[in-house]
């Protein structure tokens, strides 16, 4: 069985520690430790059948990145190399963070563009998410009636933050059929 590689982009850490709490339900037998995107090559995503990949937004829906304020690299850096890259045969599970209360009208749009980006280059996204319980107005993230991934409002709904977590986590493993 192949591992789950897990990546994400982040400016604060907050996508970091929810990418620790993912590899965390999942293990060390099924996933590898989280790698932050601006620290590998395109070709990293070639040593997994099954992926996970995570998100913040920043301002106005943008990805993390330089030009949203970022002191490093991130997706918005990292995403020219998906017109290069074939996810044909792979599954990938998807996560966001976002701002409902303070961003309403483009809330955890970063996820909605790196499903974008994942969905042309060939992958199968599992682990939808239901928009039930979060209020916003508008979203790229959603897709017909869920969202594209799993979505986490840390600013605003911290305390169910860990349940989300672990029930996107066995509803991938299932989806995924690890």
């Amino acid at each position: 069985m192949s591992k789950v590689g897990i990546f994400f982009g982040t400016d604060s850490g907050s996508t970091r520690k929810v990418a620790k709490q993912i590899y965390q339900k999942l293990g060390d037998e099924l996933a590898d430790k989280p790698l932050n995107i601006n620290r590998v090559e395109a070709s990293a995503f070639d040593e997994y059948d099954y992926l996970i990949m995570g998100t913040p937004t920043y301002g106005e829906g943008l990805l993390p990145g330089l030009s949203s304020e970022c002191q490093a690299e991130s997706w918005e850096e990292f995403v020219p190399n998906f017109d290069d890259i074939d996810l044909s045969g792979k599954k990938v599970g998807l996560f966001g963070l976002g701002d409902q209360v303070n961003y309403p009208d483009e809330f955890v749009d970063g996820l909605g563009e790196l499903y974008d980006c994942v969905v042309e280059s060939g992958a199968e996204i599992v682990g939808s998410w239901p928009t039930d319980g979060y209020e916003f107005n508008e979203s790229t993230a959603v897709d017909e009636d869920s969202f594209v991934g799993l979505v986490i409002d840390k600013d605003n709904q911290a305390s169910l933050s860990d349940d989300r977590v672990a029930t996107w986590v066995e509803q991938i493993r299932s989806e995924m059929g690890l």
